[in-house]
């Protein structure tokens, strides 16, 4: 018999638990906040669904055996925004939506075997709304839930602001059969990969040039007028950035702007961002999202409709920070009610659900004990505040 999980699994010890719980809970005030609602997707879809058009490789998806082509969810957005456009149709726009749960993915490391990874995110999801408002409280709404949830400077967090129409733009003069690899030599920074592309000296010096540019927006911006011209895209992007750029300065949030960041699955159609905190040894990766207005129009009858944009935290990388002193769950103080052997045990439950009904969290010992020491050393080692002992 086993004794270790499977590979990517976690056994969760209680304090792990408790934390995931305060974590989660902590969001949902805040979504609940701006006027969002619970939904609960289904752990399964069918795969056409989860491939979200293409943008989910399909070598990440876990499969299930069964007669219709299965599988478990690698990601919330897919789900709900097919929810939101069948069952949901007929609601007013925008329909501010949010969940949590566990996702699935499938990987493969280098000695060729596969492992399933498990990840409970939590996140929002903003529908039918096609203008950069639904942008802006996007990006507002996750800056308010970095404060809730305690992230500040002594995590130092970064929020990497990107758009697709960017690299777009930008890859417009590469030989069209070659913006494809140029595309992910940038988005995986990659210099090795460019240059070995077949490109004019020009062209990969321009590259190498974009491969370096992230820093701060009105940096960015100035930096990509210069090769790009005033196109709308930029003012649109300065317009949204300077909207959410005073809450990100009171979270102590700092606003990055990098042409060439693009999430892990390739939903998104236009902006893109990440959340990035330091961690004790290497920067982790704590929310990601953006806007999927081609995924909805996937789903939906109405083209007036097709626009979406949502972000997803991650629950167990914001746990490991638990060491940085935040979101820790506040202890428990439970009464340990314990009984001689002469006491029916039946008296021992009254007690019980005595203090149960007072609101008070207590355990019973379900042997008889010898004493009232016995009793407060029982409590001690099981970490109850005190113990109830119950004697003739």
């Amino acid at each position: 018999m086993a004794l270790q999980p499977a590979a990517g699994a976690r056994d969760l010890n209680p304090r792990e638990v408790e934390q995931n719980r305060a974590i989660r809970t902590a969001l949902a005030e805040v979504y609940r906040l701006w006027g969002y609602q619970e939904v609960d997707p289904p752990n399964f879809e069918r795969i056409d669904t989860l491939e979200a058009g293409g943008g989910i490789d399909g070598r990440e998806l876990v499969l299930l055996a069964s007669e219709d082509r299965l599988g478990l969810r690698p990601e919330l957005t897919a789900s709900i925004a097919r929810a939101a456009s069948t069952r949901m149709a007929e609601r007013p726009r925008p329909l501010r939506l949010w969940a949590d749960g566990t996702t699935y993915r499938c990987s493969t490391g280098d000695s060729g075997h596969q492992r399933i990874l498990e990840q409970l995110q939590s996140g929002v999801e903003l529908l039918g709304e096609p203008s950069a408002a639904a942008d802006v409280e996007l990006i507002s709404l996750l800056l308010a839930a970095t404060t809730r949830l305690g992230l500040g400077a002594a995590q130092r967090p970064q929020l990497l602001v990107g758009h697709h129409g960017l690299l777009t733009a930008l890859l417009a003069e590469v030989p069209e059969p070659l913006r494809a690899a140029a595309r992910r030599a940038l988005t995986d920074f990659d210099p090795l990969a460019l240059e070995a592309l077949p490109l004019g000296d020009l062209q990969t010096s321009r590259l190498r040039a974009v491969m370096r540019l992230r820093g701060t927006p009105s940096q960015v911006l100035y930096g990509l007028e210069q090769w790009l011209g005033p196109i709308p895209l930029l003012a649109d992007l300065a317009q949204i950035l300077a909207a959410v750029r005073p809450a990100a300065e009171r979270g102590e949030v700092a606003l990055r702007l990098d042409p060439t960041f693009q999430p892990h699955f390739a939903l998104y159609d236009g902006l893109v961002l990440k959340l990035v905190c330091q961690g004790q040894q290497a920067p982790l990766e704590i929310a990601s999202g953006g806007r999927y207005d081609g995924l909805v129009g996937r789903f939906s009858a109405d083209p007036q409709l097709a626009a979406g944009v949502g972000f997803g935290f991650d629950v167990g990388t914001l746990r490991e920070l638990r060491g940085h002193g935040w979101c820790q769950p506040d202890p428990v103080a439970r009464v340990l009610v314990s009984y001689a052997a002469a006491t029916p045990l039946a008296t021992a439950l009254a007690a019980l659900a005595e203090l149960h009904q007072a609101g008070t969290a207590a355990e019973l010992h379900p042997q008889p004990l010898a004493g009232q020491g016995e009793a407060e050393q029982v409590a001690r080692s099981r970490g109850c505040s005190r113990a109830l002992w119950l004697a003739p």
